[in-house]
Parts: structure tokens; C-alpha cells; sequence
């Protein structure tokens, strides 16, 4: 198809996207514009159609006959996309985990897109690489040198070198679209301010950026536009500017805020599931607390103040220093993870990716992982018996996927967790641990999230559930325990509010 100017007010267009896997519609007919300049989100739940229109931009997925794309002056129909055509339009990416390198230097990571300048003999040029490179620096406003190990930088300086070499080899800051899938999922909250004032300042010299995110907080204060999609179609595209978390919730899942967390427990019993007193290791100096039987009991905390220091000591996996703890009413202190699990202590960590789930394993054997003995019979492992539990969970766990043999990674982050989930609630433990179990998940997926947590509290299991957004703990706990300064300083009974929690998070009232 022959190129063509595209109107001026549009910097990208993606008009009757579709695509089908395997019978199934994953995006229906997908119309969008962009226009130049702007920071526009998409939004969606887990099967929105999010993850499916990013990789047909980028090339790297077929949409089905019919579709068209349009990025400044080209025009392509979708058979004709590929990602040499969706660089060569000035599309340019930068994923969830952006592929940087700590060890190596700034100026040897921009390299390692855009290629070592060679000299005299083919030798690597490298005074003309640092020539450019620190002219980079500057005009991003990264204050660092060319030489400096990107290890050293803070993490959001990380996150804008990877964009920096995304965009390296463009001049005019107003031309192609800059997508960027989860560009915070990896940072501190400490550091994603730093990244979002950085957009904004891109955005201000005319680039346009295309900005997927499940944060619905960091979306409000950063995008122009907000694209939300909901089971492959687009829901609406709205202006940002005096939109509240709770229309963008309503938009996302169809239902208002406050039917997207289930109900507390209304039956909770005074008696004690585990009991804390004195609790001290790390940064923990004295934790007192009590869990009841069949609650959820939110922790709230700052970074620092020992939330998960707290839940891999009941574990088994934080050395404790003093302090007692009973599990219904018998002392409990484990000193390793298998010796809380077998106490009936389960544990979901915040980080899934590095400490819960099995790469490069099947969503089958990430379900029945710890699981063997229970399989292995007379030295032969039962598979048939492990492939029906395993559907079985898919089914009771609202885990999307193919089939049980798809690889893990290639889940959304939402389905991966409820994957960890899964495996634990398998087990029908007494205490469930959930260190920021909705971390990188939509706000469909963390609806449903608690909806299994919710059904396991009414079977008897009690949660510890640490989470750093007090609008989900106050939505999602029975209860709620303010750590600060190593110790619990209140406790907070339903009805509470968020802005409450962010109060007693912060001031000195109850502190010792």
C-alpha cells in the first residue's frame, strides 16, 4: 500500500485491529488515535486486548486481515507490519523489564542499541562514543557520566537510559511514538515520581507517548488521554483531567469501586489464630498482635518500617531475635520455610518473579511445585492425577490460559499470581501471608484476587495481608495495623477510610 500524508493532528492511528488465537477474539476491531505530543494511557484488565495491540505495533504479532495503521506520513495495511516497518515509522519501545545492563557502563548500554562507531582498523571508537553519549545525557537531564556503571544510577535514571536508547537515533523530539508497557513495575515507589516527571517533560518537547499501566494513581497524574479496553474492545477514550481511581475502576471492570472488593467477613470469631507478642528482629523492635480466626488483618506501613521483614519471620525465612509466637494456641517458631509450611503456614512473597514462580515451567508444574510427595506414589509419579488438579485449579482459581502446558511467562502478571496463589491455597493452610499480592496486577485480576481470598477466610484460613495502597487495604481487611517505627501503633476496625490510614502511616500519633 502506498504511503500517504496522514492528517497532522494525528501522530498514530490503529484503525480495525483484530486478532484471533485460536478461536478466540483477543481484540475486536480496535479503532485508536493518538495525538501528537500527548501522553495517552491504555488501560484494561487481564484479557483486555492491552498486551495483544502492543505487540501488533511493535510488529512482533499479526493482527488478522483488515487492519490498518497509521504512524506520521505511512500508512500500512496489517499484513504488511512487521518490526522493521514499525521502526522505520518511529515507533520505538520500552518494556516492563527493560533489557539494561548494570555492570556495563551508560555510553556501552546506548551502544548496545544503536552499535559500537568504529575507527581507524574496525577498533571501537571510543571517545566519539562518549562525545555522543554525554551529549545524550544532557539533553535528557540524566546527571551522570558516560563512564558511569548504569549500576550506580537510581532506578528510575535506569528506566530513562533504556528510553534514552529507544529514542537515541531520533532528532526531532516531535516525531514517531514512544510506547511504554509497565514502565514503573519495576521501580521503588520512591523513584517512580522521578520517572513521571520525566515524561512530562519529554511530552512538554513534543514527544508523543503511548503509556500502558495498571497504576491508575500514576496514570491520573501523568496522561493527557486514557484508552481503556475491556474483553478485547475499546471501552471509551476519555480526557484524564477531573477523572477520579473510581470512574477509571468502573470503566476498567464495569462495575463501581465499591462492588470490585468483596465483603468483609461478617462471622469473624474472637478466637486467636496466631498471637504475637514482642516481636523483635531487624527493624521490628517489639510487634504486638493477634490474629483472629478466618479474618484478613491489613498491614500498613512505610517503606521501612519492617512489613515484609515481619511476614518472612513467620515463615521462617527472617532470623528472630526475641519475642513469642502461637499458632492456634500451641508456641510456634519456625526456623525454616519447610518447617512453617508444614505448621500450616503458607507464604506469597512480593516478588513473584525472582522468589515464587518456576520459570520457564509449565503452569501445571508452577501449581504443583512443593507438591511431588504427594503425587509419587510406590516410585511411580502420578501425571494424570497431577493434570486434574491442575485443570481443576485453573477452573476454581479463574486462571486464564490455554492449557496447563503453557509456559508461566507467558501469562499476564495478573493470571501468574493467582498461579502462586493457587499453589498455596491447594493446601488449605491455617495462616495465608500475602506480602503485596496485587503488585503489577490490573484492577480486574486484583478483584478477583480477593475474591479467592475472601473464599479462603470463609473456609478457615486467616491472612496477614501487607499492602503499600491504603485504598485496598481499607476496601479488603477486616482490620488494619499500623506498623511504624518497629512497632504495631494502632489498630483500625472497620469502617475505615484510606485517608485515615495515610494519617496514622505518617504522623507520630501512637507512636512510642
Amino acid at each position: 500500500m502506498p504511503s500517504v500524508l496522514a492528517e497532522p493532528r494525528i501522530a498514530l492511528t490503529m484503525r480495525g485491529l483484530s486478532k484471533t488465537y485460536n478461536g478466540n477474539l483477543a481484540l475486536d476491531s480496535l479503532f485508536l488515535q493518538i495525538r501528537p505530543g500527548e501522553i495517552h494511557a491504555l488501560l484494561g484488565g487481564n484479557g483486555s486486548g492491552k498486551s495483544t495491540t502492543i505487540k501488533i505495533l511493535a510488529g512482533v504479532v499479526q493482527a488478522d486481515p483488515g487492519g490498518e495503521i497509521v504512524v506520521g506520513d505511512t500508512v500500512a495495511g496489517v499484513s504488511e507490519w512487521s518490526p522493521a516497518r514499525a521502526h522505520a515509522a518511529g515507533l520505538r519501545f520500552v518494556h516492563q523489564q527493560p533489557a539494561v545492563f548494570p555492570e556495563l557502563s551508560v555510553a556501552e548500554n546506548l551502544a548496545l542499541g544503536a552499535g559500537f562507531p568504529r575507527g581507524i582498523g574496525g577498533r571501537i571508537d571510543w571517545p566519539a562514543l562518549h562525545v555522543r553519549t554525554k551529549e545524550l545525557l544532557a539533553k535528557y537531564d540524566i546527571a551522570a557520566t558516560p563512564k558511569t556503571p548504569l549500576g550506580m544510577l537510581r532506578a528510575a535514571d535506569r528506566s530513562r537510559v533504556a528510553i534514552m536508547r529507544a529514542l537515541q537515533d531520533r532528532d526531532d523530539a516531535d516525531s514517531g511514538v514512544l510506547v511504554l508497557d509497565e514502565p514503573t513495575a519495576a521501580l521503588p515507589d520512591v523513584e517512580v515520581a522521578h520517572l513521571l516527571d520525566a515524561l512530562r517533560s519529554y511530552a512538554a518537547a513534543g514527544q508523543t507517548i503511548l503509556y500502558v499501566s495498571h497504576r491508575l494513581d500514576e496514570v491520573l497524574s501523568v496522561a493527557d488521554r486514557i484508552t481503556v479496553l475491556r474483553d478485547g474492545r475499546k471501552v471509551d477514550t476519555v480526557e484524564a483531567k477531573g477523572l477520579s481511581e473510581a470512574d477509571l475502576i468502573e470503566l476498567i471492570v464495569g462495575r463501581p469501586l465499591d462492588r470490585v472488593f468483596p465483603p468483609g467477613t461478617s462471622d469473624v470469631t474472637e478466637d486467636a489464630a496466631l498471637v504475637i507478642r514482642g516481636l523483635t528482629g531487624g527493624p521490628l523492635r517489639g510487634v504486638d498482635l493477634t490474629l483472629r480466626r478466618g479474618e484478613v488483618l491489613g498491614i500498613a506501613g512505610l517503606l521501612g518500617s519492617g512489613r515484609s521483614e515481619l511476614m518472612r519471620m513467620l515463615f521462617g525465612a527472617y532470623p528472630i531475635d526475641a519475642g513469642t509466637v502461637t499458632l492456634d494456641g500451641a508456641p510456634y517458631r519456625p526456623r525454616t520455610p519447610d518447617a512453617a509450611m508444614k505448621a500450616g503456614v503458607a507464604y506469597v512473597p512480593e516478588d513473584r518473579h525472582a522468589d515464587a514462580l518456576l520459570q520457564g515451567e509449565s503452569v501445571r508444574h508452577n501449581l504443583s511445585a512443593g507438591q511431588a510427595n504427594h503425587y509419587f506414589r510406590n516410585f511411580v509419579y502420578r501425571h494424570k492425577q497431577e493434570r486434574a488438579d491442575s485443570q481443576r485449579s485453573i477452573s476454581d482459581f479463574l486462571i486464564r490460559t490455554f492449557n496447563d502446558e503453557q509456559p508461566i511467562e507467558t501469562l499476564s502478571g495478573g493470571n501468574q499470581q493467582k498461579v502462586v496463589i493457587a499453589r498455596w491455597l491447594r493446601r488449605h493452610p491455617k495462616v495465608l501471608l500475602l506480602d503485596e499480592p496485587t503488585q503489577g496486577v490490573d484492577v480486574g485480576a486484583r478483584s478477583e484476587i480477593y475474591q479467592l481470598i475472601r473464599k479462603a477466610t470463609d473456609a478457615g484460613t486467616s491472612v496477614i495481608l501487607v499492602a503499600s495502597e491504603p485504598e485496598e487495604l481499607a476496601h479488603s481487611s477486616d482490620r488494619v495495623a499500623i506498623l511504624r517505627g518497629g512497632r504495631i501503633t494502632a489498630v483500625v476496625e472497620q469502617p475505615m477510610d484510606a485517608h485515615r490510614l495515610t494519617e496514622l502511616m505518617n504522623s507520630t500519633e501512637g507512636s512510642p
